[in-house]
């Protein structure tokens, strides 16, 4: 009896615990158990501060852009890491400061498409009719197009800053982000604390940005942290196709290209920005998929 007693005390300490975690407490559990997360967040920590932090030791003009004819195709030894490309610029350098290149585009591209996806999807799923009619078949029409194609024919048109280059992949994006935040805004209007709401008087507009929105975007953060490895792949395959980022900046599509045609002699000239486009996307995905899982309502133990 006595160990019955102290049995249930325990236990209900243990559940009054859980119920005191916050959604993000018990995700950030959740996320730190899962051990493919964890290596890559730690890969995604590790690229992110050594390529934002490349300034503070890379001068641009001297070590990233400018030409060295006497070091051309240098294969890694000391003073060059990573060896020298086509026209003797220092290799490594050339991969940090195009890593901040390419995932700043990735990330602002991600959030402008966030944005317009967001407030497209809300409107059509708390709306419906012909609000709903016209959005998503307006949306269609892009949707009928390949993103990746969409995206070459904007820049095409536009003249390829990184400011249109942005423009570009983010409206490549807007579709799909649309589409997953209708989804949750149809699931969530439906509610009985939104009923509650709306019978208090409230607007549209507070109903919408403050209580739909903050419950439908927990679900779709796993999606925008794999929609950013998604459009570093393609701001890669732009300026492998010389549509994107443009010479003498570097960027990872980009560095491939200009190495192709010394590939079979001189293979770190690729092989380097292609393992370092690679390393990323891949701790972007482990990452997306971790907290897919822990913001998952059905993993809750």
């Amino acid at each position: 009896m006595a160990q019955i007693n102290t049995i249930l005390p325990s236990a209900k300490q243990k559940q009054r615990h859980l119920k005191k975690r916050s959604l993000w407490a018990d995700a950030w559990l959740r996320l730190r158990k899962n051990k493919s997360a964890v290596v890559g967040m730690i890969m995604l920590a590790s690229i992110l501060l050594v390529v934002y932090t490349s300034p503070l030791y890379l001068d641009y003009d001297n070590d990233v852009v400018k030409p060295n004819l006497s070091q051309t195709l240098k294969f890694p030894a000391e003073g060059k890491l990573l060896g020298a490309d086509e026209l003797g610029r220092d290799v490594l350098a050339r991969i940090l400061w195009g890593g901040r290149i390419s995932i700043s585009i990735g990330i602002f591209a991600m959030l402008l498409s966030s944005l317009i996806g967001c407030t497209l999807g809300a409107l059509s799923g708390y709306y419906g009719g012909k609000t709903d009619g016209i959005i998503m078949r307006s949306l269609d029409v892009f949707m009928a197009i390949p993103s990746l194609l969409l995206m070459i024919t904007l820049v095409s048109v536009m003249k390829p800053t990184l400011t249109n280059l942005i423009i570009a992949l983010a409206v490549g994006s807007v579709p799909s982000v649309s589409r997953m935040v209708r989804a949750q805004v149809l699931y969530i209007k439906g509610q009985e604390f939104i009923e509650a709401i709306r019978a208090q008087g409230a607007s549209d507009f507070r109903i919408i940005v403050m209580h739909i929105l903050p419950n439908a975007i927990s679900p779709l953060i796993s999606q925008f942290v794999m929609e950013i490895a998604g459009l570093i792949l393609a701001i890669s395959g732009l300026s492998f196709i010389g549509l994107g980022v443009q010479p003498p900046d570097p960027e990872w599509g980009a560095m491939l290209s200009s190495g192709r045609e010394h590939i079979r002699d001189v293979w770190h000239v690729t092989a380097f920005p292609g393992i370092a486009l690679v390393l990323t996307v891949v701790s972007l995905t482990l990452v997306g998929d971790g907290l897919r899982d822990a913001l998952d309502p059905r993993m809750k133990r």
